[in-house]
Order: structure tokens, then sequence, then C-alpha cells
């Protein structure tokens, strides 16, 4: 596997949980989890994303994590936390705050959660759903980047490098869970946090006040034994 596209093969698809949201109690198995990621690529294809644009993401939640590995599949470049002032092709935001960036020409506003007053912001919910269900094609190299941060950019081949490491390091095993604790918006974060799990087969947490999980990815004190200070790439 040289490119995240590698992590959303149809073979890979199956009944393992690999994504739990405590504070929805939403679980996605590995059938769900690929097939809605494939959607969510087709739907910001339809929205102009192609290899190298950027696509905006914020939160901490699975419509955020289906926009990473969404634009992934594109070969575009996910960055978590960006600036409202963004020149981003698309922006994926809770309903709430999406009406706060500012586009540039072109650009597509996605919001997800409660469905948009303004007709012109797109529906995230609404609008994956009816999207093919299949992996759209790409070309995409090891050396294109993947996600964007305030400190550069992280190739394909960086982020899987990283997200080996970290398993080994932590010893990361097949059915256990991994407590998302930090930002996205560190490469630290999605390469132990959300690569690495779908990887290893362990299952990506995101967590709430009573989650105690196996690993943690966090940048200060958690109720897990074994946490990961995301601060520098693994």
């Amino acid at each position: 596997m040289d490119t995240l596209r590698g992590l959303l093969v149809r073979e890979r698809r199956g009944e393992r949980i690999v994504l739990h949201d405590a504070t929805t109690g939403r679980e996605y198995d590995t059938h769900r989890l690929l097939t809605n990621a494939w959607k969510t690529g087709n739907f910001l294809h339809h929205c102009g994303v192609r290899n190298g644009h950027e696509v905006a993401i914020v939160g901490k939640t699975p419509e955020a994590l289906l926009s990473f590995l969404g634009a992934a599949s594109l070969g575009a470049i996910a960055h978590f936390e960006s600036s409202t002032t963004t020149d981003a092709r698309a922006v994926v935001a809770p309903t709430e705050s999406i009406e706060a960036f500012d586009l540039p020409p072109g650009g597509t506003a996605i919001a997800y959660g409660d469905p948009p007053e303004d007709p012109h912001i797109e529906h995230f919910e609404r609008d994956v759903w009816s999207e093919n269900p299949t992996l759209a094609p790409a070309g995409i190299g090891p050396t294109d980047s993947v996600l964007a941060t305030a400190d550069g950019r992280c190739t394909h081949a960086e982020l899987l490098a990283a997200a080996e490491r970290a398993i080994e390091r932590t010893g990361m095993q097949e059915g256990e869970t991994i407590a998302v604790r930090a930002s996205l918006s560190r490469p630290g974060t999605v390469a132990t946090g959300v690569v690495a799990p779908l990887l290893a087969g362990a299952t990506i947490a995101l967590p709430d006040s009573r989650t105690v999980a196996d690993i943690a990815v966090a940048s200060g004190d958690a109720p897990e034994a074994c946490v990961v200070n995301p601060t520098a790439m693994p």
C-alpha cells in the first residue's frame, strides 16, 4: 500500500467495527465506513474537488473523517480546522458554523448536521447518501500531498509511514480501541488516531466523558494506560 486509497479498496470491507462515535452512539463497520467514504469522494468530485485541491474540514466527527478519506481518495489535500478565510475548493463544517467561511469563487460550502437554511449550501447527509457507492477513479502517487497543517504538508507516503511507526511503538493490535482526544489539525493525531487503526484493524473512537480506550491520542491527561502525544509525527 503506497497511498491512502489502499485503505479504501473493496476487499477491505467487512463487519469489523472500525469507527465508534461515543457522543451519538453511531458505529461503522468496515463495509459502512468504506461505502460512505466512496460516496463522500464522489460527492466532493461532483463539487469540483480534484487532485491537488484543498478541502477544509471542521470538527471531529464521522462526517469529518469521511470527508478526509473521501478527499484522500481523490488526491485532494485535507486541512482540518483551517481559517474561515480559505482558498479551499470545498469546506465541510457543522451547519451552525458553515456560514462563517469565506470561500473563493467556485468554492463549495458543505454543512453537516441540521439541514442548512441557505439553499446555496450543500447538505452532507442528504447529498452523500444519494451518491454512487464506488471508489472514484483517480491517479495518486505516494509523494502527493494528502494533509495540510500550519507547518506544511504531509504526503501519502509520510502519513502511512508514520502510522506504521505508531503501530509498532504502541503495540496496536486488531480489536483494540484508539481514543482520538487531540485535534485532527495535528498530523500526529491523524497518523496515530485515524490511519494507524485502519491499518491495524483497530477501532477509531471519538470519545465522550465516559470513554476509556486501550490507547489514546492526547496532548494532555487521559484515562487510558497508553497515551500518545501527537505534537510530532510518530
